[in-house]
């Protein structure tokens, strides 16, 4: 998993199409049409994994986008991460065998910490928990609920239950386009020994090289390649430097 540096871009989805929010805030959204298009997208200007997340799910708990998951997994040949709407283990492992890569476990996780150790036990590597944090404490349940959890420590409480990752989210920052702040996803980093995932506020091909610099495995881009701040190929170019 993430052998190398990689520029992920997302494909966020809302009542079947894809959008962005702006700090993870519904009725904030701009929508930028059909996801297997976007996914296909990506996929021939070089992306190498995918990171899908059902917001209607995410928000809601109820998996509204699972057919347009089901048409991105089967049109694209390239790793596929998905959250959102994930709350069992029955969930994930049914994601998996759909063809998704990892499933991506936020809230589940943290009401339900064992879900983590139940999936990867039988699907090791395949689980990436979700922190998404909001002043300096992850937040839950689409981003509404506190939870007085520390990002770093959860982390490390995931690793031992066998996460394969670490997906951490400055929602502070998330789609924003002001650019990352690298000392919160730096004390992940350096919390555990697998692979952290940074995502928020990526705004110029700067902001790529700082999370690199900062330990990430990988970056999440959203709205700075719908909006055109940059290519992916730039970006990917970015994080081999």
């Amino acid at each position: 998993m993430f052998p190398e540096f990689e520029v992920v871009p997302a494909v966020d989805m809302q009542d079947g199409q894809v959008v962005q929010l702006v700090g993870g805030e519904r009725g904030t959204e701009t929508t930028y049409g059909d996801p297997v298009e976007a996914a296909r997208r990506w996929v021939v200007e070089g992306a190498r994994t995918l990171h899908l997340v059902d917001l209607d799910g995410a928000f809601e708990g109820d998996r509204k986008n699972a057919a347009a998951v089901e048409r991105v997994v089967d049109a694209v040949d390239v790793d596929v991460q998905l959250g959102g709407g994930i709350r069992t283990a029955a969930d994930a492992v049914a994601l998996l065998d759909l063809g998704v890569d990892r499933v991506i476990l936020g809230t589940a996780a943290v009401e339900t910490p064992g879900i983590v150790d139940e999936v990867s036990a039988d699907h090791p590597g395949t689980v990436m928990v979700s922190l998404d944090a909001r002043g300096g404490e992850v937040v839950v349940s689409g981003w509404t609920e506190g939870t007085g959890l520390d990002p770093a420590e959860a982390a490390a409480r995931y690793e031992e239950l066998g996460a394969g990752a670490i997906l951490f989210t400055d929602v502070d920052v998330e789609g924003q386009l002001e650019g990352v702040r690298t000392d919160p996803v730096r004390r992940v980093v350096e919390a555990v020994d697998i692979p952290v995932v940074a995502s928020g506020g990526v705004a110029t091909l700067d902001d790529v090289r700082a999370l690199k610099e900062a330990g990430a495995a990988a970056v999440v881009v959203g709205t700075a390649l719908y909006e055109g701040r940059f290519t992916l190929e730039e970006a990917l170019a970015a994080g081999e430097e």
